[in-house]
């Protein structure tokens, strides 16, 4: 069932205020359409952030349709990532330091990809695949054993447990410091948001305390391997090169913030989704096999999880008919892309049997800097989603999630379920 959009005036668009990242879903929806439909691409000012201690940026062009967010992605020596993946501007060791990979263009990231891919191959995704299951297995259990009154809060109880559960244990993580990782994500992610700390130096000590443990879960794994990704990893060669324990710090928390929070937040905003059209829910169910795939891609569409991502024009050039200087930032909205209607036939709508072609940009509009961890996050949530169909058919959501207060992750942080 499609549905319409608010008509939002361009004037009323700030793409740079909090008041943007709190306003109804539909009405932002109908504020990307109205951008999508403009010539060129629309300019913001950046401004100055509470609590953030470096001045706000000289603005970025934002980039609301799915050609143009291709088009940028698979630039990677037009549009830089080295400068910035976020749209406030940081220091070069701090980019890297946050973002790893992310924030580094070739020969660096090339090296550094080819380095961490080692512990991403078929084999060792393979491997764990297996256990997978068993661990989407366990958390039904537990909530059919922990909930006899069959409702309960269905972030920490099932979405954010799967994806933690499994990151920490390709890493080699003990189960016993799963909250505190649980709790770093949270923190690193939830930055502008009150429930979790919502200020820099509350980010930057969490981001220390885990940058540590990981430099020290690295060394041990160098100096005793197991038969952990994190051994893979810090034994893995390219060309003669390891990687450092500081390089693998900064990639530890790159891989487990991503493979733990987009995750999570794409099984909350399916069961969301789900509950509010069963009619794609009893489609899907019906026939899991054969539905799967486009499934768990849709979801993926429909959430967006990673809201933006930015680049850095590296020479003077034209995007969508719009002049860019060197040095501008165009900014990549991807929940704004995934719902051009140019691509998609009635994007507005949730549909579990959608083709695969066009594809959505959830995972990143290719390019180099596409997710390692896609195929793992699509298995977790086909899984998710198998054993409680098999197991919990009616589990659904109840009333409207808490969502968190952020431009950058499209989060949950609660959100209530029962089932029959």
């Amino acid at each position: 069932m499609s549905s319409t959009l608010p008509d939002v005036a361009l004037a009323d668009i700030d793409l740079s205020t909090i008041d943007f990242w709190t306003a109804d879903r539909p009405w932002r929806h109908g504020a990307f359409k109205t951008l999508r439909d403009q010539p060129g691409l629309t300019f913001f000012n950046e401004r100055v952030i509470e609590g953030y201690p470096f001045p706000p940026g000289p603005g970025y062009y934002a980039v609301t349709r799915h050609e143009d967010a291709w088009a940028v992605s698979r630039n990677p020596q037009l549009f830089c990532s080295g400068q910035g993946s976020n749209i406030g501007d940081l220091p070069q060791e701090m980019n890297e330091f946050f973002g790893s990979m992310i924030n580094m263009d070739d020969p660096k990231h090339f090296r550094l990809r080819s380095i961490v891919s080692k512990g991403f191959t078929p084999k060792e995704i393979a491997r764990v695949e297996g256990y997978v299951r068993e661990k989407a297995t366990a958390i039904v259990d537990r909530l059919l054993e922990q909930f006899p009154d069959k409702t309960c809060e269905f972030v920490d109880t099932v979405s954010a447990a799967l994806p933690l559960e499994i990151i920490c244990d390709m890493m080699g993580i003990p189960a016993e410091d799963t909250e505190r990782i649980l709790h770093w994500t949270n923190v690193i992610l939830g930055a502008g948001d009150p429930d979790f700390g919502g200020n820099y130096e509350n980010l930057m000590n969490n981001a220390l305390e885990m940058f540590q443990y990981a430099q020290a879960l690295g060394e041990d794994r160098r100096a005793n391997p197991t038969d952990d990704i994190t051994s893979v990893m810090m034994g893995a060669e390219v060309d003669g090169d390891q990687l450092t324990s500081q390089e693998f710090g900064s990639f530890f928390i790159l891989l487990v913030v991503a493979g733990n929070e987009t995750t999570r937040n794409a099984i909350s905003h399916g069961l969301k989704a789900l509950t509010d059209h069963p009619d794609q829910r009893d489609r899907w169910y019906s026939d899991f096999e054969t539905h799967t795939r486009t499934a768990v891609d849709e979801i993926v569409r429909w959430s967006s999880p990673v809201i933006h991502f930015r680049r850095t024009a590296t020479e003077d050039t034209e995007l969508a008919g719009q002049k860019i200087n060197a040095g501008d930032k165009v900014v990549i909205f991807y929940q704004a892309a995934n719902r051009d209607e140019r691509v998609f036939t009635d994007p507005e709508s949730f549909d579990v049997t959608r083709p695969l072609q066009p594809q959505q940009v959830g995972f990143g509009a290719g390019g180099p800097h596409f997710c390692l961890g896609a195929n793992l996050a699509r298995r977790e949530i086909a899984v998710m989603f198998d054993e409680i169909r098999r197991r919990v058919p009616s589990l659904r959501a109840v009333g409207e999630p808490d969502y968190l207060q952020s431009n950058f992750i499209n989060g949950i942080k609660r959100l209530q379920c029962e089932w029959d």
